[in-house]
Parts: C-alpha cells; structure tokens; sequence
C-alpha cells in the first residue's frame, strides 16, 4: 500500500518548531512521507501535487478552487489552530477533503483564562488592587455588596466546547453555574452541572458573565444596551469569545459609570483604538486576545494534530472532524 504524503502550511515558517517537536515530527514521519520543510502563502504554489494530507496553522490562505486545482489528491486537512472559517471554502466539501480542527484542544487555555477570571472577580481582586494603589493602606478598601467564591453565580453563555470545558473546570469550586443555551434542554444543562436559563435571567442573577458563544448572525451583539443593563451593580462580564457578541458602546458607558466591571481579550473592533476609553477605564482589564493556545500551550494543538493524522492512517477514523454543516453553528 502506497503510503500517505503530507505536508505543513503555515503563514510563517517559525511557527513549525512551536507546533510540533522533534518528537512529533518523527511521529508524523513514522506514518506518512512529509514534504521537506514548511510550506507558506509565498512557497505553497505548485507544491501541493502530490500532497494527500495538509496540516495547516495561523495564517495559511485559504483552500479556494484555484489552490485546490494544484493539489488534485488532497483528501484530508488538519488545522492546528481553532476555527476553520477562514480556511475552509465550498471547494473543500465539493472535493470530498475532510477536515479536522484543533479547537476542541485550544478550548482548554481558553476556559483556563475564563476560569482564572471568575474567580478573581468573584473575589472583586481588581476593585481592591485599585483602591490598594491609590492609598496604600491594608484598610483601603472596605468592599460593599457580595464578595468572595462562596455561593457566587457565574453565568455562562455558550455550551460552546470552552464553556463545557469551564464548567468542568468550575466544579471544585463552591459556585453557582448557570447556563444561557438556546440548543439544550434543562436536562442537557444539568448534565453539565449548570441551572439553564434564558439570557435575561441569567444576567441579572450573575455576579460574574462569561460569554463563550459563536460569533454568527444570530449573536451579534447579543450583549447591548438592554441586556447590560439587566447586570447587577458591581457584576463582571468576562469575554473571551468574539468581540462582536458585546456592543462595545454600551459596555463602554456602563464601565465608564462605575456599575460594571469588564475582562475582555476580545473586542469589537479588534484591536480597539488606541484613544479608546477602555483602555483606560477603572474596572477593565483587557488583553491582545492571548486566552487561547500560546507559549508551549502550541504543543498541545500540534500533537493532537500528528494524533489525529495517525488515526486517519490506521483506523480512517477522526476525532475532531469538521462537516459542511457545522459552520452555521460553530465558532
């Protein structure tokens, strides 16, 4: 039997050494013949044609029916990343190409952020670290309202793979998980440990939110004016999703007011600009978008992607295929 070729695509070379080891790589090798090297968006031209599996990462162009017409034995590609939005086009499922995403295995650093986050709001940390500045005193802030993880609600918009995730990862905790999904049934919320409820319930009953939904049509700023407004004076909105679920005007009165706390690692637009009121407000932290898969994090996503070409080869089986229909609802 002819053994399987691959090849890596990325948007730069230097990412290689950061996804996949020596060890992953040998791995790899032990199962098909790898196109030497690292293909990108300048290299890529002409070099697909024997290629069956295309392992692909941050800033690989995407598979339209121009680069799909190079590459005539494609029959798999592996994203080491999140999202194959930007990756994925018709031409894809019209040639048959199965595809698989790391999102699943970048869901984990995310719902770890969310999970640091939570706490620490719930702890009103940041509220205290900012009357400790300014003051300098043990006794500088005297907190008033809820404080503390114990009996606090969290709510979790999305049972997306990162907010299933955090709810695994918040039941140590002596928290309250509720859960805002229009696709489950109460049953299927508690099964993941959480109350369900609608929106509007669970923002007014949470001391923190954290929104872990799709960006889509159906989610755009799904957070406005309105559903800010129904918060608790002194709550927290945690996103790590997609800047797009939060209209940013309306976050931006409610933290300049005083009456909600926000972390954000993402925003609408993204980046902000650079005399945006956020980045200076009381109350807000906001992060370059770091919450998913970085440092030696990166690892994790290139070993399941060697995982997952290796079980194709044995077995044609894959654990994180991603289907044509799936896009309409998936991040």
């Amino acid at each position: 039997m002819t053994r399987a070729r691959a090849a890596v695509l990325l948007g730069e070379a230097a990412l290689l050494p950061r996804l996949l080891d020596d060890a992953a790589l040998e791995r790899l090798s032990s199962a098909v013949d790898l196109h030497p090297g690292v293909l990108t968006p300048a290299t890529v031209a002409g070099a697909l044609g024997d290629v069956d599996v295309l392992l692909t990462g941050w800033g690989a162009p995407p598979l339209d029916a121009a680069l799909l017409d190079t590459a005539p034995r494609l029959r798999l590609v592996v994203h080491t990343a999140g999202t194959v939005k930007r990756l994925v086009t018709p031409a894809v499922w019209e040639r048959g190409v199965r595809v698989t995403s790391g999102a699943a295995t970048n869901a984990l650093p995310v719902a770890e952020y969310a999970l640091a986050t939570v706490l620490l709001a719930a702890k009103r940390v940041g509220e205290a670290q900012e009357h400790y500045r300014a003051r300098r005193r043990l006794d500088a802030w005297q907190p008033g309202g809820p404080v503390g993880t114990n009996g606090a609600t969290v709510g979790v918009v999305g049972a997306s793979r990162t907010g299933r995730r955090l709810l695994e990862l918040l039941r140590p905790f002596d928290l309250r998980p509720v859960l805002h999904d229009p696709s489950l049934s109460p049953a299927e919320a508690a099964d993941l440990g959480a109350d369900l409820l609608p929106l509007d319930g669970l923002l007014a009953a949470s001391d923190v939110v954290t929104l872990h939904a799709p960006a889509l049509p159906a989610t755009y700023r799904m957070i406005g004016a309105a559903q800010l407004a129904l918060m608790r004076d002194g709550a927290t909105l945690v996103n790590t999703a997609r800047g797009s679920l939060v209209d940013t005007d309306a976050l931006t009165a409610e933290v300049l007011r005083g009456r909600l706390r926000a972390v954000l690692d993402v925003t609408d637009p993204e980046p902000l600009p650079p005399d945006h009121p956020l980045f200076d407000a009381p109350g807000v932290v906001l992060t370059p978008h770091v919450a998913g898969s970085l440092g030696n994090e990166l690892r994790r996503l290139g070993d399941e992607a060697v995982a997952e070409v290796l079980r194709w080869v044995r077995t044609g089986a894959l654990r994180a295929e991603v289907r044509a229909d799936d896009l309409a609802r998936i991040a």
